[in-house]
């Protein structure tokens, strides 16, 4: 039984570490798209600043280029991120699936468990009568 209970922390624990990693990755995906808008505002604010909103111009505020290269830096990782967030929410349910199984194994031997112990007791019970009468 000792191994059992084991096994079943064990499971817990996986399950909640996935939990946990897929709550860092959603942080980290909500913090990038905030920072992502931080950029545009600062990007809209240059190019009004300048008058210049045509990336391309020479003139256009060196600022606003490296603004618009680090959002761009930005949304790909989002974008790898939202696909470590997919593996992340596929690993999780794996996990949990497998806490389920076990939580079920536990509980139909839990149960033989019970049904044996309640078996002797009756055993017991209907030897202390025999006893008790003889």
């Amino acid at each position: 039984m000792k191994s059992r209970e084991g096994l079943l922390r064990l499971k817990r624990f996986q399950v909640e570490e996935k939990r946990r990693q897929l709550t860092q990755i959603e942080t980290m995906i909500l913090e990038f798209d905030r920072m992502s808008a931080d950029l545009d505002s600062q990007i809209a604010f240059e190019e009004k600043k300048a008058g210049i909103s045509d990336a391309e111009h020479f003139a256009y505020p060196t600022f606003a280029k490296a603004a618009r290269q680090r959002r761009e830096n930005l949304h790909g990782s989002i974008a790898e991120l939202k696909d470590q967030m997919a593996a992340a929410e596929i690993s999780l349910s794996e996990a949990e699936e497998d806490l389920n199984k076990a939580e079920m194994l536990d509980e139909r031997d839990g149960g033989k468990a019970r049904e044996a112990i309640n078996l002797e007791r009756e055993q017991h019970a209907i030897q202390l009568q025999r006893s008790m009468i003889g």
